[in-house]
């Protein structure tokens, strides 16, 4: 037999997290996780799974039925959506302004669809004349795919307009909230956005490991037309809802087994969203990161997205010339347990992204990461 491994418990520190992601975590969230387990078919759980739905429909801002958390982080979410929708040799319109945008034109291949890219310099948002030129240059196209928070640059599309020229040109919209979501302003119904995904470690400040979707009736009547049969059986909705359950009170039937108590934290860090209010979050995001720009400015960084596209969640600034990046970030988690986050893609070793999501958006953290800056750059 092997050795019986002598290993200790893992105990983490306690880290101010102000990276893109994950972000600090509520405590009332974290407590809510430790709660007894029970089992994914119990009634108490499933009428705890029907107020989850209410809750994610309220952070959304929409009445879709399919509406759900699918039991992965927000990657499964964006392949979530894809797969159940794209079917081989589909064309899809697909904007690429930074790593999230290019991870979605992989997706829609992955399942045989034909990607046609709309290219934007990182830093900018999702042009929509662009989208516009390649939407008449292909009439076939059946779907419009974007990136309403670029997490990798900080850049916030204007994803009204681009799911206004979708429904013109009679395309489903696939939109990537993950880090948007309980951040900024976000109206699903009202915007006519068909097909949405987020993740529960960004502004929900959930734990890691759930992503929240969303399909309306449209994209719903796109799955249920399908000629062949979805490329994932875990992620194929058509069984999943018959776990979530089509009604409120109806019987579920076995499909997987839900991370319950990942489900009860998402449940509590919804609960508090919807207690704060959504327009008051996204406007304590908004102060907070005003906040941290003119910190930051006295500081003498320059942001990397202008100011009338930028994230409040996501900061990306340049990093002055002669520092060295991972060092700064180095002393600043050994030194003060702070963690903010490298570039990524074309802004790698180029640029810092700084959050302030959820409920990392406090003054606190702001005060922390400006001392904390300001010192190690010294």
């Amino acid at each position: 037999m092997l050795p019986v491994p002598t290993i200790p418990a893992f105990m983490p520190p306690r880290r101010t997290l102000m990276g893109p992601g994950p972000s600090d975590v509520y405590p009332e969230v974290l407590a809510a996780q430790s709660r007894p387990t029970i089992g994914h078919l119990d009634p108490l759980f499933v009428g705890m799974m029907d107020e989850l739905k209410s809750l994610i429909q309220y952070a959304f801002q929409t009445k879709n039925e399919m509406t759900l958390a699918v039991s992965a982080p927000g990657s499964a979410g964006m392949e979530t959506c894809f797969v159940n929708l794209v079917e081989p040799g589909e064309k899809v319109i697909v904007c690429r302004n930074g790593v999230f945008g290019e991870r979605m034109r992989q997706n829609v291949e992955r399942v045989g669809g034909i990607a046609v890219v709309v290219d934007n310099e990182w830093g900018e948002p999702v042009c929509p004349d662009k989208v516009e030129a390649a939407l008449v240059a292909n009439p076939d196209a059946k779907f419009l795919a974007f990136v309403h928070a670029e997490t990798s640059t900080g850049a916030l599309s204007d994803a009204k307009t681009l799911c206004t020229l979708a429904q013109l040109h009679d395309c489903i919209s696939i939109v990537d909230a993950v880090t948007s979501l309980g951040g900024i302003e976000l109206l699903v119904d009202e915007w006519g956005i068909d097909a949405i995904y987020s993740g529960s470690q960004k502004c929900l400040s959930c734990v890691p490991g759930l992503s929240p979707v969303s399909f309306s009736p449209k994209a719903v009547a796109k799955l249920k037309a399908r000629t062949t049969q979805v490329q994932s059986w875990f992620l194929d909705q058509t069984l999943v809802m018959g776990y979530w359950g089509n009604n409120s009170g109806a019987k579920r039937s076995y499909h997987h087994t839900a991370p319950v108590n990942a489900l009860y934290a998402l449940h509590e860090s919804l609960r508090l969203l919807a207690n704060e209010g959504l327009e008051n979050a996204w406007a304590r995001h908004r102060k907070m990161h005003l906040l941290l720009r003119d910190g930051l400015t006295d500081l003498g960084f320059k942001f990397v997205v202008d100011e009338a596209s930028r994230l409040p969640q996501l900061n990306a600034v340049y990093i002055p010339e002669g520092v060295d990046d991972a060092a700064v970030r180095k002393h600043l988690l050994e030194e003060y347990n702070l963690e903010i986050g490298a570039g990524l893609g074309a802004l790698a070793g180029k640029a810092w992204r700084i959050g302030l999501m959820g409920f990392g958006a406090r003054r606190e953290n702001v005060a922390l990461c400006l001392r904390a800056l300001q010192e190690s750059l010294n």
